[in-house]
């Protein structure tokens, strides 16, 4: 075996570790011995996301604390002298209420005072808890989207977003500097932690109740049908509750998902993108002739959606799609209700659609884009309080955020105003899709694609980032025969004018990130994962869209265009 790796084996079996870990590592295969100890698992800027299992690369009661100490040891030198507060919150998965005592157990160890949910809630109530209780920092225990093997820890700063630099990088520094296990502090203390639930839930539900902005169409259309699916995760805690608060009366619960459970029975992935993980909503649906079909994934910071087409079929509504029903819906009705006076944001990522840019440019409303990650959203509403206020924002990947009392992807609220956008849509006599139709005769039919490519194991990492040196050092000229025009590398912070040869700089965080966009107007974006050991390709195509007739054929001719864009790169 690598010595290096027997190194770290020998340090786990000689530390303070329990015995079953012990006996875990011993009975192990040299290859599994590999794979659990080649590396530290890292807390990267978003914090730790791996398989569960024992070693120094898996999730578990050690690698957890590890984050943990480095966590509270950081904020010791950003606040001294300040009595710390820190909020805790865990999702639905296989030991998440274990890793959240445990975190709380080293925070309490620390002097730190604690306020644990006392069961699993949505990630974004942790972020409303984090400013409402003036925490200096907050953790939620999740691996999102992930299959049933994994798990993660997400940290949050004292505006209630992920950790943006310098406190990124400063706690990575921390917690690399813990060289063992016996440098962690277990030992709980009792009196620093405090148990938190209904009182927070309220006072959450009151502000997003407080969004809402046509309550007449509501209650005239308060028995909009609306299937709801919380794939065995913690979305069932708030979203029935929100949508039965707002007025909405005939809500289905998909009863065979509405439990909490780790293993997610029902699903291969608990990933609302996916349509096998929609299926059983997509079924009561049909059962029940639903206006609109919702699902969160486990922490409930992200939503799919589906509803009816033209053809009576029920299709899943892309999250490029929703983001572009919500701002639409929002800018519309803030404008009818005369809250627009050109002081007004919305927020998107890179390689979100650009449609929404269009709608925000016809409403006048500011529409800056940041890298992909709501840390970075929520960074530029900080940046620009007092100056700008934050309407709504979301990523192609299903999440949204509105309001700024939250500061990440909230699927509670947006099931709420995606239930009141398909009431006000109804009272117009539009489907949730006829409206769809009508923003893009409107703006153009833009269509967006992506695939994913999955490298894991010790050497995925190296492929990927040998992938993107490649795409740097032999920029195509053209793409699906039409010419590139202007390349954005958010890595070197420029963008490359081919039709001119000027170089501009651009005002961006480095991010290995490139962007080619052609003279028909696509565009295609290549970038690493940052949380999974992958490499995302998305595409952007638009045409217009004359007449609603014309819906299904446009909508052919731009599939087919991203999928020759796909055969050009070698991406199939």
């Amino acid at each position: 075996m690598d010595q290096s790796i027997q190194k770290k084996v020998d340090l786990w079996l000689n530390s303070s570790i329990d015995e079953v870990s012990k006996a875990e590592i011993r009975s192990m295969s040299e290859e599994e011995l590999a794979e659990s100890f080649y590396k530290n698992l890292e807390f990267g800027t978003g914090g730790l996301r791996g398989i569960m299992g024992v070693g120094s690369n898996r999730v578990n009661k050690y690698t957890i604390g590890m984050a943990t100490q480095g966590l509270a040891n950081y904020l010791k030198k950003a606040f001294p002298g300040e009595p710390l507060k820190m909020a805790i919150a865990h999702d639905s998965r296989n030991n998440s209420r274990f890793f959240a005592e445990t975190t709380a157990a080293v925070c309490s160890a620390n002097g730190i005072h604690v306020y644990l949910f006392e069961d699993l809630r949505p990630t974004p109530e942790l972020s409303f808890a984090i400013r409402e209780l003036g925490c200096h920092s907050g953790v939620v225990l999740t691996a999102s989207h992930n299959p049933k093997e994994y798990n993660g820890y997400k940290a949050y700063w004292n505006d209630g977003a992920q950790v943006l630099a310098p406190h990124d990088s400063n706690i990575i520094a921390e917690v690399n500097a813990i060289q063992s296990i016996d440098d962690i502090n277990f030992e709980k203390v009792d009196s620093n932690i405090e148990s938190i639930g209904l009182d927070l839930d309220n006072r959450y539900l009151e502000e997003i109740l407080k969004l809402e902005l046509d309550s007449q169409a509501i209650k005239n259309q308060s028995d909009l049908k609306i299937v709801f699916s919380p794939i065995h995760g913690t979305g069932i805690t708030l979203i029935p509750e929100v949508l039965k608060r707002k007025g909405f009366s005939n809500v289905h619960v998909v009863e065979e998902q509405a439990d909490p459970n780790g293993n997610f029975p029902t699903v291969v992935y608990p990933n609302p993108e996916e349509k096998e993980a929609m299926t059983l909503a997509l079924n009561k649906a049909q059962a029940i002739d639903a206006d609109l079909v919702m699902a969160t994934d486990p922490d409930a910071d992200r939503v799919g959606i589906a509803a009816k087409n033209s053809k009576g079929d029920y299709e899943l509504i892309n999250g490029n799609q929703a983001a572009t029903l919500l701002i639409y819906y929002l800018l519309k009705k803030w404008q009818e209700n005369g809250k627009l006076d050109g002081n007004q944001m919305i927020i998107k990522t890179i390689v979100t659609t650009d449609l929404l840019d269009k709608i925000a440019e016809s409403f006048d409303v500011d529409c800056p884009n940041t890298l992909t990650g709501f840390k970075y959203i929520a960074g530029l509403i900080k940046e620009q309080e007092g100056k700008k206020t934050f309407i709504g924002g979301g990523e192609e990947s299903y999440g949204y955020m509105i309001s700024d009392f939250v500061r990440d992807k909230d699927a509670v609220a947006s099931c709420a105003m995606l239930a009141e956008m398909a009431a006000w849509a109804k009272e117009q006599n539009l489907s949730v899709f006829d409206l769809l139709a009508a923003i893009y005769q409107q703006y153009n039919f833009y269509m967006e694609g992506l695939v994913s490519i999955t490298k894991k194991g010790i050497n995925g990492a190296e492929e990927i980032k040998k992938m993107m040196l490649s795409l740097r050092n032999n920029t195509p000229e053209l793409i699906n025969g039409s010419q590139v025009i202007k390349v954005t590398d958010y890595q070197k912070g420029i963008i490359d004018n081919k039709t001119n040869g000027k170089i501009e700089n651009i005002a961006f965080p480095s991010s290995n990130v490139l962007q080619f966009e052609l003279e028909d107007g696509s565009k295609i974006s290549a970038r690493p994962s940052g949380t999974e050991p992958k490499i995302k390709f998305y595409f952007s195509v638009n045409h217009p869209l004359e007449n609603k007739a014309d819906y299904d054929l446009v909508k052919a001719k731009l599939e087919s265009r991203i999928q020759k864009i796909q055969e050009d790169m070698d991406l199939n």
